[in-house]
């Protein structure tokens, strides 16, 4: 299924516990349709003794949140917003914001 979000965007969280909050996606993952945000949605995890973790116990971690319940943020207003595509004549093809501001290419021609 193609994504409005990519790793490494910074996304504004729009429902949940974490609503209103931003963070930089660290991870996609398409087959269940989420991303991991950077520092939002933790969730405590029991982890025993290993040679990485010595004395086990509980570690935080990054849970993943539905795609459907973030935006990624607009350069210009610093805000979440829609997404739609535009390819340019020369066959390449970016992700425009809805107010016409750039966030990033997706593809670019081959040369």
């Amino acid at each position: 299924m193609a994504s409005h979000i990519k790793k490494g965007d910074i996304v504004e969280i729009i429902a949940g516990a974490c609503k209103g909050a931003t963070g930089r996606v660290l991870r996609v993952i398409p087959q269940k349709q989420g991303v991991v945000v950077q520092g939002q949605n933790i969730a405590k995890k029991h982890v025993r003794p290993s040679r990485k973790n010595p004395q086990g116990g509980r570690i935080n971690v990054e849970r993943p949140i539905h795609i459907s319940n973030v935006l990624p943020v607009n350069p210009k207003s610093s805000k979440g917003s829609k997404v739609r595509y535009q390819v340019n004549a020369d066959g390449s093809k970016k992700r425009v914001a809805i107010d016409g501001s750039e966030i990033g290419i997706v593809k670019r021609v081959k040369e």
